[in-house]
């Protein structure tokens, strides 16, 4: 659970306030509607910067994976030192051009009529058709922007937007690097995943990580190990320095304790302190001091999600005998599977033709950050 940094200044306009002082939420058409859904394609999902997964899912040159983003179908692959991503989408006559994950032993090969590409989208082979025929525009695979950060593999599906100053990676992420500049996170490698379907708006599950107020109720076994998480409904914590554990207690599983190390560099809060991030629009960022939860969130429609959570470890604990990650791993599984039930209950709730909005209490302020993403986005509700 993570309280956004930049927690917005209560709105004055009649719209935003309810008559007894409580903000209200986006409404009943942002979370049920498939025209908003689609409008929120457009201008986040096809103009952000927009979480895949880890550059240890590519290991060696030509290994590739096949991502659904916001309904396009990509390929992001390994060319030697360097990171690609691709439309999947043959020029010739629109073809898909690869299908399940895998390694490439030579170019990417149509299996439609065998028109060939490099794996930095070139054109290289078109059988029975003479090369100067072929137009110039379709001479080359469309290119999707594909960049990291600490290991973290990001694409953007407009890449003439994402060329300049302000839409890098970079101007996305903000300050995030510099709080988490003591993370290995570049080092650290997947011991497990897990993959959840949700029957929830993936604002939800945003808004839901966005606060605390849920977690007295919703999760006893993480307020046991984060006491702070239940107390005055979750205000006020610390998201800055990093929320302090039970006595005895420094990292997220059942005992609040493991046999594996904290990472080297952290500093005496964040050995003993639990810090998240939540970057806009998809990635969910947990971490502790000798783990890291990293989940993605891959919308489908209004009311489905995927959510994929990675469990990041130290290259050193991996190869470590009888490694066992399962104190976290089972940990986080039990907290996650809570999150989505009540998530779900919520989806499923504001279905009703009687719901028009909700409100936001005073301790969930920083899940008003999502009307303020949505506003910047150009997307009303």
């Amino acid at each position: 659970m993570k309280a956004s940094e930049n927690t917005p200044n209560r709105p004055n306009d009649s719209n935003g306030r309810a008559p007894g002082g409580l903000e209200r939420s986006l409404s009943r058409a942002a979370y049920w509607d498939a025209d908003f859904f689609g409008r929120e394609q457009e201008a986040i999902f096809w103009d952000q910067w927009f979480y895949v997964g880890r550059g240890d899912q590519l290991p060696e040159p030509g290994s590739y994976l096949v991502l659904d983003v916001a309904g396009e179908s990509v390929i992001v692959l390994r060319d030697g030192d360097r990171l690609r991503a691709h439309l999947n989408l043959c020029r010739h006559r629109g073809s898909r051009l690869l299908s399940d994950d895998g390694v490439l032993r030579g170019a990417i090969r149509c299996p439609y009529h065998s028109w060939a590409y490099a794996l930095d989208g070139r054109l290289l082979a078109t059988p029975f058709v003479c090369d100067e025929d072929v137009p110039e525009d379709a001479r080359r695979l469309h290119r999707v922007a594909v960049d990291e950060w600490g290991g973290f593999v990001f694409v953007h599906l407009s890449p003439e937007r994402a060329d300049g100053d302000a839409g890098t990676l970079a101007a996305q992420l903000g300050p995030i690097p510099g709080r988490l500049a003591r993370y290995p996170l570049a080092q650290l490698r997947i011991a497990r995943s897990i993959r959840y379907e949700v029957e929830a708006n993936w604002k939800v599950l945003l808004e839901n990580y966005n606060e605390c107020y849920h977690c007295a109720g919703v999760h006893p076994e993480l307020c046991r190990i984060v006491p702070a998480f239940k107390r005055r409904g979750g205000a006020e914590l610390d998201w800055e320095r990093g929320i302090a554990h039970r006595e005895g207690a420094w990292t997220f599983t059942f005992s609040g304790t493991t046999h594996r190390a904290p990472f080297p560099e952290l500093n005496e809060d964040e050995r003993v302190r639990h810090k998240g991030e939540l970057i806009y629009p998809n990635f969910m960022l947990s971490l502790s001091a000798d783990h890291v939860a990293a989940f993605s969130l891959w919308p489908h429609g209004p009311s489905q999600t995927t959510v994929i959570c990675d469990f990041l470890f130290a290259p050193g604990e991996l190869e470590q005998p009888g490694f066992d990650p399962s104190d976290a791993v089972d940990f986080w599984d039990l907290v996650n599977r809570q999150d989505w039930k009540i998530c779900e209950s919520v989806q499923a709730g504001m279905r009703s033709r009687r719901f028009r909005y909700g409100y936001y209490a005073p301790m969930e302020d920083a899940s008003l950050d999502i009307r303020r993403y949505l506003a910047s986005r150009g997307v009303s509700s």
